[in-house]
Order: structure tokens, then C-alpha cells, then sequence
């Protein structure tokens, strides 16, 4: 019979959790039941064995054989002078049974040490070959723990970080602390389990509350428990923890071990990779930031699976825990995300708990708990590839990270990193939310050229820019009017003159490159209105010089009417347009439309549908059959001067008139602008529209007769 035991005590977090809930299956499979299998549902690790609640119990009690876990490399080990040698002294000489690996590992290990002639722990080429020495000639008891804790190469020990370094961090040494606690569970000479052995083995596996922990520290990976200021109730506060614990973590921790050491696949020079093993990223949380790298350690990754898993199985996962982001290996925390998001990692995998072993509490290492990132397809995420190209995403993430980076330019390399973390987020969403994390994206984006713009020494760093596709425009049109607006403006004159020009001293030909001699780039912070009327005029003068045949003013995806009403009453919020703006004029290719319209809106003004001809290009007014293919339409100088300066009612005079003369006839007599914008009508008379809109204003124009006040104020 087999049974289903919930182990309510094993959880994903903290990481001693999770590491006690991989050492219970590691011994009961290697020990008591091989069939034995495990997974994870409802925060909680469920074990499938032959066992029943009490003989778990049972077994762990009475008949678990501790593994050899020891480090006569580290200084506090046990093994030298000066060390606690309690818990070591009392195994040595040992009489149970249960503690014969242990009690043989010892033995061995003091042989080595002997022969060594150490007295104190080595350092340097004597610590190297002291490990050598043990690998050689140790057991495979002892060797589980050596992998673990040790990887061996040509030249230095390097050590994997969920271990600290070698099986300790900073003074506290995890194995000397392992046989103490083992010590304090099982009497050493009978095998029997201790006084409140048993009430600590219950609360270890299924949760159950009880009383008197032990005052005795647990490192890196419980960092509730680790005590210290503000961890209680009082100004400082003990580390309780439950000693089966302790030991169950250190079990468990010997599956990220062997194939570590078999797959030593190189990630940078001197550096090999570990299981689900990457160097830390200060983003993609809310407790992080770019300073917390330099201390960490790293970033592990733990797998999460629903379906259960056979120990050998578990062993082959863990064993190739590793993830790739295109043909490379991830390196990073948001290569890492990317990863997950594109599936390329080992199937079956439901989620990864993200933790970081972050330098908190003064110059201690926690295992802190980041974000939990679930392994589901996420079309969206594939666009963070594209931001690679020229390589412009690693060069401004190291840039950021420069120590001569300004605080500004930390801030914009954290929020981009956010943003792309929450994109390649697979967290299930509603429909309508999705492209507000694309819009993030480009919104950062947008902030980053404008600093680009700004900064000699930026572009320096960064010298050529991406240029994206029109998946970033679909996946991120949430149908509001200032997406519609941002993406129609940011894609004017694509062919000719793009308006990245405008932002950024690009080559209007290369777009992706600079040119440092550009006298086009007008776009500064400040108030929307006042940055499209200067990139208006700028455009004008580029046509005039470079004797153009018709309006710079075409562009791809065109806006509706409705967003653009909007946008006249003041119904946006500027300041995200501006944003988005910048951030969409990376697009190389527009589509020629956005799917879906936004919800029909206020009536536009009639100096509005009076001027928007003059500013339609006019290929598109003959198109509409509005011109006859020898006809034009041209902008007169005076009306964007006039709007500028704020003289609309004048303006509106100056288009009629042109309008008359070019057989545009106008059936007003009079239009009253009071309250009319005159900067405002210049922006929104920019954003191209589509074709059927432009001849529904005209036919709205020629319908009409008269607009009040009140219709054209905002």
C-alpha cells in the first residue's frame, strides 16, 4: 500500500524549507523506500511511499543514517584548535551504528590531516591540495558532501554559493553546526532519539507548533529565524531553530552536487556554472536594487513540479539545471525570467522560487525569498530579444552598473529591468492588463533615449540603438488614446525622416547609429504641445531645405478620431504620451493599423476639421479623391506660427483662406476659437489619421454651418 503524506512542514520558502523537503525524499529513498516519490502542490511538499505518517516518523527517528558532512578545510570546523569540537568529539566516539559512515569519515579525514601536518586550517595552494588529497582517496559517503560544497579545476577551488564558501559563512561553519545538532537529536551512543527529539522531528515535517527551540544560529537560509534587530517584539530578538532543521537542510542540499561538477560549462572566464545558478540582479523585486549586486553572491533558482518525481528523476532535474536564453546560457536574474517565459528549461517545471543570497544584517549572507516566476509561455517576452540587438541591452545594463554611472542613470537601468522582469512574467492576467507591462517597457525605453540624447558619454557606452519590430506596437495597444496617439506621432515620416531624428542625433538614413553633427533633434522635457510644435517646425524647415513634394507629416499607424478628441479635451495624461512617444519611435516598420478602435468620443472642434486638410499629406488627400493628381494643398507658413502663438482665431482665417484658393471650399462664414488651444490644435492637427477619418472631417466641413462656443472650447 502506498501512501500520500503531506509534509505541511516542508515549504517553498524560506530555502531551508525547500532544501529539507529535497533531503527527506534524498533518504527515504536512498534508505527505507527506492519507489519513493515527491512534489509540490498548495505551498506544500507531498511525499508518495510506502511509509505511513508514523513510520516517516519512525524512520528518522530510529533508523536514518546521518550523511558524512564535514570540513576540515574551514577554519571552525571542529578539526583544529581554538574550534568547538563538541559535536565532532562526541561522534568520534560514537557507539551507534547509525553514525559508522560519519565516525569512518572522521577517522579518514584526521589521517589526511595528519600526513599534512596541519594544525591550523590551510590557505592557498595547501588548502588546494589538501582538497585534492580528500577527493582522491575518500569515500562515496563522503563524497555526496565533497561535490556539494567543493568543485575542483585547474587552477583555484571554486565554491557553489548555496553552500557558502566551502560549507560555511563568514564563522559559522554548517558542518560543525550539523554534527552539533545531530548530537542534540540522537544520543551518539545508544542511537536512540533524544528528549524532545521527537516533538522537533513532527514540527520539522508536518508544521505541528511546539516549544523551546534551540538558540543556535542557521546562516543564510532561514532568515526569520536568523534573529537580530527587529525580529522580535523587543529591540533584538534570539535565532530559534528547530535543530531537525537544520540537519534536513544540509541533506537536502547535496542534490545540487554531482552533475555540478560533471558539467563545468563555462559562463565567463573563471567562472562554471551550478544548478540553477546565475549572478544576482538587483531588479525584478521590490526589496532589491543595482547596489545590492556587488556584495551578493548569487542567484538560485528552485524548481517547482506538480506532478511526482522519483528521486532519480529529481536527481537528472536538478542534475542539468540549466537555462538558456537563445544559444546562450542565462547569466543573470532576467536571463534567467526570459528563460523560464520562453520554456527553455527542463519540462515539468510548474515555477521557480527566485532567491538571492543578498548581503543583509551587516556583513551576513541571507537566502532572501525575491519573486516566484511560473513556467508558462509568454508570446510577449520574445520581444526582450530584440532589445539585444547591436547589444545595446547588455551595454546599457553595464553602463548602469558602472561605478561611473550617475544616480539618474541606476534609476533608469532598474526600471527597465523591472519592467522586462514583469514582462517575462507568466503569472496568469486578465486580456486587458497584458499590454500595460509591454507599455512599461517602452515607457523606460523612452526615458533612456531621451538620457541618451543628453549624454555624450551614454551614447559612448551605447553605440547603436536596437531597432524593434511592430510586436512591440500589437502587444502593447491596450486601445487607450494615448497609446493610439503616442504610436501615430512616434511614427511620422518613417521613410524620410523618422522622428526618432527629433529625439535623439541619429543618421536619418541609419537610424540605429548617431550622427553627432545633427542639427534635428528639438525634443527636451517639458510640456508635450510645446515639444510637437518645435519638432513640427523642425520638419517643415528639413522639407523646405531638402525641397521635398509634400508634407512631412505621413506616418504610420494612423490615430482615430475619437483618441484625437480626446486629446483636444484634454482627456489624456500627457505625460505618458511623451513617454510612450519616445519609447514606440524605435519601431523600424509600423503596421499600417491599429486592430480594434477606442469608444466613439466628444465632436471635434471646427477649427480642428477646417485645418486638418491643410496638414494631410498630399498624397493621402488624393488618395481620398479630394485632389486631383495635379492639385496641391500646401501648409501655409503663417498658420503654425500663428497657432504657436497662440493666435488661433487668426490662423483659422489664414487656413480658409487657403483652403478657398485651392477649391477646398469652406461653407462657414464665421468660427468662433475662444477657448481654443492654439499649441494644443497644433499637436493634435500632426497626428496622422487614417484615410476614411481625413474624409469624414472634410465631410463634416462642407456639412456644417456654424460651431458655438461652446462646442470648440476644451
Amino acid at each position: 500500500m502506498r501512501h500520500e503524506i503531506s509534509l505541511t512542514g516542508c515549504t517553498p520558502t524560506p530555502l531551508a524549507s525547500y532544501l529539507k523537503a529535497l533531503g527527506v525524499l534524498r533518504l527515504v529513498a536512498e534508505q527505507t523506500d527506492p519507489e519513493v516519490r515527491g512534489y509540490w502542490a498548495n505551498e506544500r511538499f507531498l511525499l508518495t511511499t510506502t511509509l505511513s505518517d508514523n513510520a516517516l516518523i519512525d524512520f528518522f527517528g530510529a533508523y536514518y543514517f546521518p550523511t558524512p558532512i564535514l570540513a576540515p578545510w574551514n577554519g571552525g570546523s571542529g578539526f583544529y584548535a581554538g574550534d568547538n569540537t563538541t559535536g565532532l568529539d562526541l561522534l568520534k566516539n560514537s557507539k551507534a551504528e547509525r553514525f559508522n559512515a560519519i565516525r569512518a569519515s572522521i577517522a579518514f579525514l584526521e589521517q589526511v590531516l595528519a600526513r599534512f601536518e596541519l594544525t591550523k586550517k590551510p590557505s592557498g595552494k595547501a588548502k588546494t591540495a589538501l582538497l585534492e588529497a580528500i577527493r582522491a582517496d575518500t569515500d562515496d559517503n563522503f563524497l555526496q558532501w565533497l561535490d556539494a560544497a567543493v568543485l575542483l579545476t585547474e587552477r583555484d577551488p571554486k565554491y557553489p554559493p548555496l553552500l557558502g564558501t566551502g560549507g560555511n559563512d563568514g564563522r559559522l561553519d554548517f558542518t560543525n553546526n550539523f554534527m552539533q545538532r545531530l548530537v542534540q537529536l540522537i544520543d551518539p551512543q545508544t542511537g536512540n532519539i533524544q528528549a524532545k527529539s521527537h516533538a522537533y522531528l513532527v514540527q520539522a515535517l508536518f508544521g505541528s507548533p511546539t516549544f523551546g527551540m534551540v538558540n543556535k544560529a542557521i546562516g543564510q537560509f532561514m532568515p526569520g529565524s536568523a534573529g537580530g534587530p527587529n525580529a522580535s517584539t523587543g529591540f533584538e530578538a534570539d535565532s530559534l531553530i528547530n535543530p531537525w532543521d537544520f540537519v534536513l537542510m544540509l541533506e537536502g542540499a547535496l542534490l545540487f552536487a554531482a552533475t555540478a561538477t560533471r558539467r563545468q560549462t563555462c559562463i565567463s572566464d573563471g567562472e562554471l556554472s551550478y544548478p540553477f545558478t546565475v549572478r544576482p540582479t538587483g531588479s525584478g523585486a521590490g526589496s532589491t536594487a543595482l547596489s545590492d549586486e556587488a556584495p551578493a553572491r548569487a542567484e538560485v533558482w528552485m524548481p517547482l513540479w506538480d506532478r511526482p518525481l522519483s528521486f532519480a528523476e529529481l536527481r537528472i532535474l536538478l542534475g542539468e539545471g540549466r537555462v538558456n536564453t537563445g544559444r546562450r546560457a542565462a547569466r543573470d536574474g532576467l536571463d534567467f525570467a526570459r528563460a523560464v517565459a520562453g520554456l527553455g528549461v527542463q519540462r515539468g517545471i510548474i515555477a521557480f522560487q527566485r532567491y538571492a543570497f543578498m548581503m543583509r544584517s551587516g556583513k551576513a549572507y541571507l537566502a532572501t525569498p525575491l519573486n516566484r516566476i511560473p513556467v508558462k509561455r509568454n508570446p510577449n517576452a520574445a520581444l526582450i530579444d530584440q532589445l539585444e540587438r547591436n547589444q545595446f541591452l547588455d551595454r546599457f545594463r553595464r553602463f548602469a552598473r558602472s561605478s561611473t554611472a550617475s544616480n539618474h542613470v541606476r534609476q533608469l537601468g532598474h526600471r527597465l529591468e523591472d519592467a522586462l522582469f514583469d514582462l517575462a512574467d507568466g503569472t496568469p492576467e486578465p486580456e486587458q492588463e497584458r499590454p500595460k507591462r509591454v507599455q512599461s517597457v517602452i515607457e523606460a525605453l523612452g526615458d533612456i533615449l531621451l538620457h541618451l540624447a543628453n549624454s555624450p558619454k551614454a551614447r559612448e557606452a551605447c553605440p547603436r540603438l536596437p531597432w524593434l519590430d511592430r510586436g512591440w506596437i500589437l502587444a502593447g495597444n491596450d486601445q487607450s488614446p494615448e497609446f493610439r496617439v503616442a504610436a501615430a506621432l512616434a511614427g511620422l515620416g518613417t521613410a524620410h525622416l523618422p522622428m526618432l531624428s527629433h529625439i535623439l542625433p541619429v543618421d536619418a538614413k541609419r537610424p540605429t547609429t548617431y550622427d553627432e553633427e545633427s542639427r534635428r533633434v528639438v525634443w527636451h522635457h517639458g510640456a508635450l504641445e510645446h515639444n510637437l510644435s518645435t519638432v513640427l517646425h523642425r520638419r517643415l524647415l528639413e522639407a523646405n531645405t531638402m525641397d521635398w513634394e509634400d508634407k512631412p507629416l505621413d506616418g504610420l499607424p494612423p490615430a482615430d478620431l475619437e483618441a484625437i478628441a480626446a486629446y483636444l479635451n484634454r482627456d489624456t495624461d500627457d505625460f505618458r504620451i511623451a513617454r510612450l512617444l519616445c519609447g514606440l519611435a524605435l519601431i523600424a516598420r509600423p503596421p499600417h493599423s491599429l486592430p480594434g478602435r477606442a469608444a466613439r468620443g466628444s465632436p471635434l472642434p471646427a477649427s480642428y476639421r477646417i485645418l486638418k486638410p491643410l496638414f494631410a499629406p498630399e498624397a493621402q488627400l488624393r488618395r481620398i479623391g479630394v485632389l486631383a493628381e495635379n492639385d496641391n494643398l500646401p501648409l501655409p507658413k503663417a498658420v503654425p506660427a500663428l497657432l504657436t502663438a497662440g493666435k488661433t482665431q487668426q490662423a483659422l482665417e489664414a487656413g480658409m483662406q487657403r483652403r478657398r484658393a485651392s477649391g477646398l471650399a469652406v461653407s462657414f462664414q464665421h468660427v468662433v476659437t475662444h477657448g481654443v488651444d492654439g499649441n494644443r490644435l497644433l499637436a493634435a492637427l500632426m497626428i496622422p489619421i487614417h484615410d476614411a477619418d481625413l474624409a469624414r472631417v472634410i465631410h463634416d466641413t462642407k456639412r456644417s454651418t456654424t460651431e458655438s462656443s461652446r462646442q470648440t472650447a476644451n
